[in-house]
């Protein structure tokens, strides 16, 4: 398959709509994140040279490099997350006649299955701690960019609660249960922060608009 962040929206658009089970929720996941950095860039970009604004020009200029850095990898996660569950995918699809091969199968099922809920873990964590930056950007970058940097908020709450349903979903499959253990606490701890994130930002845009 090409590259999914190579793809046009329309060509991204008609894949996922397809039989195929990749790109999937945790492609869109981490797509939704890269939309939500795209646009907490495009606030900063927005407040640079206002003078209006000058008072937060270097901020916004280090939110800029920021929220680029985010859109970088979030886009690459894009397809590490497709990549993910084709490596789950391989791993069924090894041999299995003997007690050797019914056991490395079992083993390289269990990695993978590990990988595919790292991947979407990190997107929760990345898009999380990003979410404090949109936060700033709304109340101190250009004012007429306000109401974007809060859908930004809102495409990184999906972003954050879509890719934990995919680290959820492929816990239920893992035999480690300290594993298991960490990223539950880890999942609840992020879902709550994110929520709660979200709500405070579009609670204050209600009080200005």
């Amino acid at each position: 398959m090409k590259i999914l962040s190579d793809l046009s929206i329309k060509e991204f658009l008609s894949v996922t709509a397809g039989s195929d089970p990749v790109p999937g929720g945790g492609s869109v996941s981490a797509l939704c994140g890269s939309l939500s950095a795209a646009l907490g860039h495009m606030v900063a970009q927005l407040t640079i040279g206002k003078k209006k604004y000058a008072v937060v020009e270097e901020k916004m200029k280090e939110m800029a490099a920021v929220f680029k850095s985010y859109l970088d990898e979030l886009t690459e996660d894009i397809d590490k997350d497709s990549e993910a569950y084709n490596l789950v995918f391989s791993a069924f699809q090894l041999p299995k006649e003997t007690d050797e091969e019914k056991a490395v199968r079992s083993q390289k099922i269990q990695e993978a299955t590990k990988i595919a809920a790292e991947v979407p873990l990190q997107v929760a964590q990345k898009t999380c701690k990003m979410m404090e930056y949109i936060h700033d950007v709304a109340k101190s970058g250009n004012q007429n960019a306000v109401t974007d940097a809060c859908v930004a908020m809102m495409c990184a709450r999906t972003a954050v609660l879509g890719a934990l349903l995919n680290v959820r979903i492929n816990l239920s499959s893992i035999q480690d249960a300290e594993f298991v253990i960490n990223l539950k606490m880890e999942s609840d701890r992020l879902e709550k922060e994110a929520i709660e994130k979200e709500t405070h930002l579009l609670e204050w845009i209600k009080t200005i608009i």
